[in-house]
């Protein structure tokens, strides 16, 4: 097995879930795309590191080093970082300076390095310290609320907080979504009534530019390592 994936959902309302990577041999696997930035922290050669991650547009290949070990948080969509806009990390990411196996450094001040089982405690030091806010309006908008403001407001706010417009967090989140059904063992059919694709073709092209997969693939578990909530472990 090259890489061992796993992932839970988190209980903070300020994060989407946790996930740890084990690279067993040098391997590329496949990056959904995504809505949410994330924090993630890993080991490899005895050397510490950790970044800030974007919001991805596309599916890209992802190199994943030998021998790393990996833990991540996503944070929720609507949330950001205070020093580091989101539109700035979209389909980009930042690597952290000083990073130790203990600690790592973020806004001008160190804070521990967590374990999967620790991550929902940092996310509140960091939402404590006012390092991870969001906008409320967004947040209402998320939860089904009917903002009060323009359509036009609603659409610069949610740009500024998440990096993408709501029409492509939309069509991320569905693809994500028909990827998972599929890979669960659902028809094309059935994923395009359920989730109210065109047809066929409307899902195959939404599959290959953002899930990089074809439903066949995601249906035979073939095409190489990739991670998708349903998958706790996946390999080529």
């Amino acid at each position: 097995m090259e890489l061992r994936f796993d992932i839970r959902r988190s209980d903070s309302p300020w994060a989407d879930s946790v996930w740890t990577c084990t690279s067993e041999r040098v391997t590329t696997m496949t990056s959904v795309a995504g809505v949410r930035w994330g924090l993630v922290f890993w080991e490899q050669d005895g050397r510490s590191h950790a970044a800030v991650t974007g919001p991805e547009t596309r599916a890209s290949t992802a190199p994943v080093p030998e021998g790393a070990v990996f833990t991540g948080i996503e944070f929720a969509v609507g949330t950001s970082l205070r020093v580091l806009p989101t539109p700035e990390l979209v389909d980009s990411g930042v690597e952290l300076p000083d990073t130790t196996r203990r600690t790592f450094r973020l806004d001008g001040a160190r804070w521990p390095t967590p374990a999967a089982d620790d991550a929902e405690a940092l996310v509140e030091r960091l939402v404590g310290a006012g390092i991870v806010v969001r906008d409320p309006l967004v947040a209402e908008i998320l939860r089904g609320h009917e903002p009060t403001v323009s359509g036009r407001t609603v659409e610069r706010r949610f740009r500024v907080a998440t990096g993408l417009t709501r029409g492509a967090v939309r069509q991320i989140e569905r693809a994500r979504t028909a990827a998972e059904l599929l890979a669960a063992g659902d028809t094309a059919a059935d994923v395009v009534a359920k989730l109210d694709y065109f047809d066929e073709p409307h899902l195959a092209r939404a599959l290959r530019t953002y899930v990089g997969r074809t439903a066949g693939q995601l249906r035979d578990g073939t095409g190489g390592a990739i991670a998708l909530e349903l998958g706790q472990r996946l390999t080529s």
